[in-house]
């Protein structure tokens, strides 16, 4: 009788314990959101001019590139790994679409047809990339180090030190043009946003990207195909790299390998401020759109404020340090795959 008592109470503890857990992990869930919230609502008081239709319109343009580069790097970080190509490679396609359309530096003018084609280099170098990682065995976050330092190199190559100011009629509108108010860059990321969504909620290729974050050893037990899969996570990726490439180039107007700088690192921070743990398998396109906009509206709020760019880069640091430290779980090491 006391065995039964006694194995009952350990029962109700246990579902006790479980429910804190989840009551937990939802809070931890809605948290980035209310974070987004109470910023917007301390900026709307401290900084002038941020609640404001125009500034609005702003935040959307500064989130566009930081969003698709966010997007295409939340399902690496799904699985639990880490890429670092998007600074040489992004800057690579930027410094080469200058030159396929009509520019300052050569005669080439190949219009909006530039445009794919410098997104399926992309996408090549992003599968060369994955391909050293999946066959080679060999950690992705070295694997893109290289590669990224490469694809500098050969951006600079490509212009000879001098990068080619755009001309494009085409490019001109994509950089002023807007719909419905919105700025044609949003449009983009909104675009690429629904599309991640389809990906991971609606697609099994989203469930096994989870499902190898989770515990690759499961997912490999269960039938997935971890090198297939993780092969196509790097083809999103080239694809979101390649956009970023152009939307950069579109934005400043010229083709230089600075397109590519300050890609990653604000990417990443945005992935897991949004709640997309570092050791994968927990988090998702949604939680990176929250901190995307959580990273643009701190930036943004800061240089209304006045704040000194280089205490900005001070905060940003630590906004990595509290969102890694937060993503990480306790107890356990953060194992770069």
């Amino acid at each position: 009788m006391d065995k039964q008592v006694h194995t009952s109470r350990v029962g109700e503890e246990f579902a006790q314990e479980m429910k804190k857990q989840s009551q937990k992990e939802r809070f931890m869930s809605l948290a980035p959101l209310i974070i987004l919230l109470v910023l917007i609502v301390i900026f709307s008081v401290t900084a002038q001019g941020f609640f404001s239709i125009n500034n609005f319109y702003n935040l959307l343009n500064q989130a566009a590139i930081p969003l698709v580069m966010s997007l295409g790097l939340t399902f690496v970080i799904l699985m639990g790994s880490t890429d670092l190509s998007a600074e040489g490679l992004g800057g690579f396609i930027g410094s080469v679409v200058a030159l396929m359309v009509l520019n300052s530096k050569n005669d080439m003018n190949l219009g909006a047809f530039a445009i794919p084609l410098v997104v399926l280099i992309s996408i090549g170098v992003s599968m060369l990339s994955g391909l050293l990682h999946i066959k080679g065995k060999l950690p992705s976050f070295m694997v893109s180090y290289g590669v990224s330092s490469i694809m500098s190199g050969f951006a600079v190559l490509s212009y000879r030190g001098v990068p080619a100011r755009i001309r494009d009629p085409l490019f001109t509108v994509m950089a002023q043009g807007n719909f419905l108010g919105i700025p044609y860059l949003t449009w983009i990321a909104i675009v690429t946003f629904v599309i991640a969504y389809i990906l991971q909620n609606r697609t099994r290729f989203g469930s096994y990207v989870m499902a190898i974050g989770d515990n690759e050893a499961i997912a490999k037990n269960i039938g997935i195909n971890i090198e297939w899969t993780k092969f196509k996570v790097f083809v999103w990726l080239g694809l979101c790299i390649g956009i970023v490439g152009v939307m950069g180039a579109v934005r400043v107007g010229q083709g230089d390998v600075g397109i590519g700088s300050d890609l990653v690192f604000p990417a990443i921070t945005s992935v897991v401020v949004g709640g997309t743990s570092l050791s994968g398998g927990k988090g998702g396109v949604v939680h990176t759109l929250i901190g995307a906009f959580i990273v643009t509206v701190i930036n943004n709020a800061l240089v209304l404020l006045g704040v000194s760019p280089y205490i900005q880069q001070a905060v940003q640091g630590l906004i990595i340090l509290g969102a890694v430290a937060l993503s990480v779980p306790h107890g356990k090491n953060l194992i770069v795959k």
